[in-house]
């Protein structure tokens, strides 16, 4: 592969100054600036069938419909094309209906019972190895006897898997890219190199693209998440997300010793590089997801403890509905991901991705570099709008008075 000069591309700020519909929401330019030349032959090629998130400035100030495509055509990675439309009630053909709803009459009401039962049984598991045990820290029981937790670790990767079965998801086609055998792939370490660097990830790093991913996550590796705080306090999924270890956060807090997000994610990833029996993290560094097509600029939360990452690719072929979750309500997105008989799901693994001593001195070029490797091997378009610009996008589609006059039909 030749190499090409390539640019950290800053993120552009969606800029909603004023809550009436009257007024202006606008994409500024992006300003660029070099990066290391370790990735210069790290190559994200554009895709000109596909719509892209442009620089040009974009007024949301009426309901006309022109309106709304041109803002489509800025929040490309949040747009959905399945057959079910923007927020999932398109028009559909009489076949179409009568496929969902003869799904909706058999196939539904089953898989509901069998997550269900998948659910509660783990719950069950969970509860009895926790049961006279006493977490280490708040709300964590990652770190309790090793007979315990090799049950919880092993039920919940089998459970896990098994409960994206009940979801139509029948095979998973996994690809793993070797470094000394596939020639595309940039990796520009030397051996020596690498034997001083440790074997372990300090986060896994994925594309977010739907709410099933943490499934595939959990039946893969079983990693601890960054929640919400409330989410300890669910009902059955509260004890699962402890017996996790997940990180809670809580971005409210004005406690003096608050460290923010990023402080607790980076603690928890020193703690399980020198501890193996720690849970590994895993990380969404978009902070949301997209249509699947697309990969947003990365937070630095995970780059921070300068330690390799593990960039873990995730894919939702589809025919007809999109698992992605984007501009769909949730009630809506279950309904239809369980009236479809069959979904897909493609990962591709990439090998451990060392840092660079420039990249370890600079986190946010550590984690733009990986992006970047992400796009590439995932055949992905690189955005450079987030979850701001994607709030925005749902105001308007979804008919929010406050950027629309009247609420979408």
């Amino acid at each position: 592969m030749h190499n090409s000069t390539r640019s950290i591309h800053q993120r552009s700020i969606f800029n909603p100054h004023c809550p009436v519909l009257s007024e202006t929401f606008q994409l500024n330019d992006m300003s660029s600036e070099p990066l290391s030349p370790r990735c210069e032959s790290i190559n994200v090629d554009d895709h000109p069938s596909k719509p892209t998130a442009t620089s040009n400035d974009i007024s949301v100030a009426s309901t006309s419909h022109s309106d709304i495509e041109q803002l489509e055509k800025k929040c490309a990675a949040f747009v959905r094309h399945d057959i079910y439309g923007t927020m999932g009630r398109g028009d559909l053909h009489w076949t179409q209906k009568i496929l969902v709803g003869v799904a909706l009459i058999t196939l539904f009401p089953l898989r509901v019972v069998l997550a269900a039962l998948v659910v509660l049984l783990y719950y069950l598991i969970c509860k009895i190895c926790t049961l006279f045990s006493v977490a280490n820290r708040e709300d964590d029981y990652a770190h309790i006897a090793r007979w315990r937790r090799k049950i919880i670790f092993l039920f919940g990767r089998v459970l896990s898997r098994t409960l994206l079965f009940v979801f139509g998801f029948y095979w998973i086609k996994e690809t793993y890219i070797n470094p000394d055998i596939d020639r595309n792939f940039n990796n520009q370490l030397d051996i020596h190199e690498r034997s001083e660097e440790i074997d372990r990830p300090g986060a896994i790093i994925s594309n977010h693209v739907s709410h099933l991913d943490i499934l595939y996550h959990m039946s893969s590796s079983f990693p601890s998440f960054v929640a919400k705080k409330s989410v300890s306090k669910l009902p059955l999924v509260g004890l699962i997300s402890k017996c996790l270890g997940c990180i809670y956060v809580q971005r409210e807090s004005k406690a003096t010793d608050f460290k923010g997000v990023s402080g607790v994610v980076n603690d928890r990833i020193n703690e399980s590089l020198k501890d193996k029996s720690a849970p590994m993290v895993m990380l969404f560094p978009e902070g949301t997801t997209t249509n699947g097509d697309y990969i947003l600029p990365f937070k630095t939360g995970a780059f921070l403890s300068k330690a390799p990452v593990l960039p873990v690719i995730l894919r939702y072929p589809y025919r007809r509905f999109s698992p992605a979750w984007d501009t769909i309500t949730g009630r809506r997105h279950v309904i239809l991901l369980l009236c479809q008989f069959v979904n897909n799901l493609t990962v591709t693994r990439l090998p451990l991705y060392y840092p660079s001593q420039e990249e370890k001195d600079d986190p946010k070029l550590y984690a733009e570099n990986v992006r970047r490797l992400m796009a590439r091997e995932g055949d992905l378009k690189m955005s450079d709008i987030g979850l701001p610009e994607k709030r925005i996008y749902h105001a308007a589609v979804h008919g929010t008075p406050t950027v629309l006059h009247q609420k979408a039909d």
